[in-house]
């Protein structure tokens, strides 16, 4: 495993994951077979907005179906199919039929404009798109004006139709089917055997795309075997139980939902609630109380607009037991509120990335406190992590570096992309392959990682490293402060300096005045931390909302470009 300890006896900013339990080597088909089996008609997913719940023996009946339709309309094992919608019984089908025959299930941002949705297709050689016409009111009518005016074959040579999730557009010229005509083609042989390719565990079971918030989007090619070991490592340490209700706000096309969601509940024999198409805090409160679910799944925004949304109700919850947050840790403060408002006892952090099929570093149940709030807890299992500085050397614990994660969960590369792949994916002197994630990090003396920023964002005021995640914790931390994200914009004396974007409960005249927040975080920081511009958003404020990804994370250089234009 390499040398942990160098000068003095020091030790090196080096963790690896237990290994007492064995990978997996299995494919989708093998885990929702034994599922089936185990499980019959116990509920697997329900959708309450559709009113649609399928049992673990259906959820299989049905992505057979779906995979011997692909078969019959010319799909092989290989071949790419895409998915854009929102949290929707069909998309689960969709994607389980594809990796049931080998499919590359393409799961598309469901924000994509029609341009990226086209150039998308493209460059992954779908065969066959599944779409929805609409996510919430968001009508997708301009993305299959777009599809159809390139039925002369010139941009998208490789798609042969769409298939709709509902009634397809009057009109097109493209070949099109709705989703149940589709599905028609493989009922009178889904009771019967047929031949399916063999599909082994280092497969492809999904194209993901990065977020893309600089840049273009880069596609990551993650296996069945990666997918598959990280939803299940997850699950247990979550403590995920067939006894569990999970509920699942965050959306499909992202890991968080497909794999720590979907996944990680399946795998676990739990039953996992998707409230809404796409995220309502109201619709989510509804589908908690309504199922009693026990666990919470989330990005810190939406558990804030969930607790909003009970005191506006003047309601409570009293069954959910545990949550999850990814991209960010949480405060003090707010896992007070969580436990007020939700009863929520135990809140899990997740750490990882799309590269990493997704989780890396996870907070258990018996973690102390402040290493809840503080870190991302410890690395995952069967996963080795370091810390390196900008030459490339592993530093000591509580040393700052570049986070770089090794093991089974690393994808197969960028598609198509080899000279990205290499910027990131890297060998050592050992042979070892490790991802450079970006993120500055730090590893405790426990064994706890606690990120300190993306690197790219870090500020440097007059040749001053400053660390944004730090400045956003003690911001967070003020009772009337739900949402803050630190930049830094440009200085004609020190080439940057420290800004932040914040979002309150509180009305526009109510909020607290920049002083207030500069003395904040002055009472712990050095004063060169405080911030020099502060900007509110939301009504009567610099904007209505923070500009996020699909996913829910904030764009930072956009919040630099609004900043910048503004001071």
């Amino acid at each position: 495993m390499g040398q942990l300890f160098s000068r003095g006896e020091e030790p090196l900013a080096v963790v690896n994951g237990s290994s007492d339990k064995s990978l997996w080597s299995r494919n989708l088909e093998h885990i929702l077979q034994e599922r089936s089996t185990q499980y019959k008609d116990k509920p697997a997913v329900i959708f309450p907005w559709q009113g649609v719940q399928l049992s673990f023996r259906e959820l299989h009946d049905r992505a057979i179906t779906v995979a011997e339709s692909l078969l019959r309309a010319g799909v092989h094992h290989g071949d790419c199919i895409g998915i854009m919608a929102g949290n929707r019984y069909e998309y689960l089908e969709a994607f389980v039929g594809g990796g049931l025959i080998g499919c590359r299930v393409l799961v598309l941002n469901n924000t994509y404009r029609p341009w990226e949705l086209e150039q998308a297709l493209n460059r992954t050689e779908c065969r066959i798109l599944f779409l929805a016409p609409t996510i919430g009111s968001r009508s997708l009518i301009d993305h299959v004006n777009l599809l159809d005016n390139t039925s002369n074959r010139s941009s998208l040579p490789s798609l042969s139709q769409i298939v709709f999730f509902g009634d397809s557009p009057i009109g097109l010229t493209f070949k099109h089917q709705n989703y149940d005509e589709f599905k028609k083609m493989g009922v009178d042989v889904c009771e019967c055997e047929y031949s399916r390719p063999i599909v082994q565990p280092g497969d492809i079971a999904s194209f993901q795309l990065t977020s893309g918030t600089t840049g273009e989007p880069k596609v990551a090619m993650l296996s069945h075997l990666s997918m598959l070991n990280n939803a299940r490592f997850v699950g247990q340490r979550l403590s995920i139980s067939s006894n569990d209700v999970i509920c699942c706000p965050p959306p499909l096309f992202h890991c968080f939902g497909l794999v720590m969601g979907f996944l990680a509940g399946v795998i676990q024999g739990a039953t996992v609630v998707f409230p809404s198409d796409h995220f309502n805090p109201s619709e989510t409160v509804d589908s908690v109380l309504k199922h009693k679910c026990t666990t919470l799944l989330g990005v810190p925004t939406m558990f804030i607009a969930e607790l909003e949304m009970l005191q506006s109700r003047n309601q409570s919850i009293n069954t959910v037991e545990k949550g999850l947050i990814a991209g960010s840790t949480i405060s003090q403060t707010l896992i007070g509120r969580l436990n007020k408002g939700l009863g929520l006892t135990y809140m899990a952090i997740a750490y990882g990335m799309t590269e990493t099929a997704p989780v890396s570093f996870m907070s258990a149940i018996d973690d102390a406190l402040n290493k809840r709030t503080e870190t991302v807890g410890r690395v995952m299992p069967h996963t080795r992590a370091k810390i390196i500085d900008s030459r490339g050397r592993t530093v000591r614990r509580e040393e700052r570096g570049e986070l770089c994660v090794s093991g089974y969960g690393l994808q197969k590369g960028y598609l198509n992309n080899e000279e990205k792949t290499r910027e990131v994916m890297k060998l050592d002197k050992e042979g070892v392959l490790w991802m450079h994630t970006g993120d500055e990090c730090i590893i405790d003396k426990d064994g706890y990682c606690r990120v300190t920023g993306r690197i790219k964002d870090i500020i440097i005021r007059g040749g001053e490293n400053i660390f944004p995640a730090e400045i956003e914790e003690r911001l967070i931390s003020h009772p009337l402060i739900s949402e803050a994200s630190v930049v830094g914009l440009q200085d004609s004396k020190y080439g940057e300096v420290v800004a932040c974007f914040l979002k309150s409960p509180l009305s526009e005249g109510d909020r607290p005045k920049t002083a207030e927040i500069q003395d904040w975080v002055k009472s712990v920081m050095s004063r060169s931390k405080s911030p020099q511009y502060v900007f509110w958003v939301g009504t009567g404020g610099i904007c209505e909302d923070f500009p996020k990804t699909g996913s829910g994370k904030h764009q930072k250089h956009l919040l630099r470009e609004i900043g910048n234009r503004n001071i």
